[in-house]
């Protein structure tokens, strides 16, 4: 049985530019109560999580679980993309919360994938996943998330890391032009530099540069609209690129995992990208890799259309922390 004060739950998932949060309310539940707000909203995490529990009301969550889109390394957190700083144990007492578990936001994305069902998959490319295999997962939005699943017994052991700041590799001489333009703005072009919103825009304003056309001082929402519905060539060409790109990333992940279990493509931009992504030249990127091409054509690439899949990962957590013990 769990303890008594272990329901209600607050998940949350905390990005570069929203925090959404919610609650579960009883053993195997579902979110409930969904939220997300502008993190420039707030002036910490304490009081985007304080505001959002005053709004719902009812009993004060006592455990809880919360993915961040930064490296969670000990009890001091600063974020990435965002100004948001602060210590999780003083997080923890002042949420006044007995079970308090902070993890990278993709580990908390990667343990919802067993979770979802097939309505909220779209499958790109590729074959039958592998049972008992590597699970890689990649998604581009305010910065660019990396994590996987591996095997362990009858569950899977949650990656942590930072491969969204890999260096990225150019594969033909126009890419190569591309990255040689940004290097002038950042000594390392990782592949967030190019794979993520902020990407996005330096992919266009070094395409119009590398090309001799205008580029516009527009948003990264702006330049997929244009591009999807054809009013400027320039903006297509972005998005043909930034999918590319991805799919560099998404092959690499794939090989250093022998993610045999299946690529998901997360994060806010990929899916908004609609038909346009399963066009477009990522899953033929994904598979050019020489000798190893046909290793990877077999691999199927899957994009997440769940509204609020991490949500779901911390809800998961939570309950492995109870399963345990913890």
């Amino acid at each position: 049985m769990p303890p008594a004060n272990a329901y209600p739950q607050l998940v949350g998932d905390i990005g570069g530019t929203n925090a959404r949060f919610a609650l579960i309310r009883a053993p195997g539940g579902t979110p409930e109560a969904i939220a997300a707000y502008p993190c420039a909203r707030f002036p910490g995490l304490d009081a985007a999580i304080g505001h959002y529990l005053d709004q719902t009301g009812g009993p004060r969550p006592r455990w809880g679980a919360l993915g961040i889109a930064n490296p969670v390394d000990g009890d001091a957190v600063r974020m990435t993309n965002h100004d948001w700083a602060f210590s999780i144990a003083q997080l923890r007492e002042a949420l006044d919360f007995d079970h308090l578990r902070v993890v990278n936001d993709f580990a908390a994305l990667a343990m919802a994938l067993p979770a979802l069902p097939p309505s909220n998959l779209q499958q790109i490319g590729g074959g039958k996943p592998e049972p008992g295999r590597a699970i890689g997962l990649v998604g581009a939005g305010t910065g660019l998330g990396v994590s996987g699943l591996i095997p362990c017994g009858t569950d899977h052991a949650v990656i942590e890391g930072e491969g969204g700041h890999v260096t990225l590799a150019a594969s033909n001489a126009e890419e190569a032009a591309l990255l040689a333009l940004l290097a002038r703005t950042h000594p390392h072009v990782s592949a967030e530099r190019v794979v993520s919103g902020p990407g996005l825009i330096s992919l266009y304003q070094a395409l119009g540069t590398l090309r001799g056309e205008h580029s516009d001082a527009i948003t990264a929402t702006e330049i997929s609209h244009l591009g999807l519905n054809g009013t400027s060539a320039l903006c297509r060409a972005a998005l043909e690129h930034f999918c590319a790109f991805l799919g560099t990333v998404a092959a690499d992940l794939a090989l250093t995992l022998g993610a045999r279990g299946g690529i998901y493509i997360g994060g806010g931009i990929v899916p908004q990208l609609g038909g346009f992504f399963a066009q477009s030249p990522f899953r033929a990127r994904f598979e050019r890799k020489g000798r190893f091409s046909a290793y990877l054509a077999a691999i199927p690439t899957y994009v997440i259309n769940a509204p609020y899949p991490a949500l779901t990962g911390a809800a998961r957590i939570l309950a492995r922390d109870l399963a345990a013990g913890r």
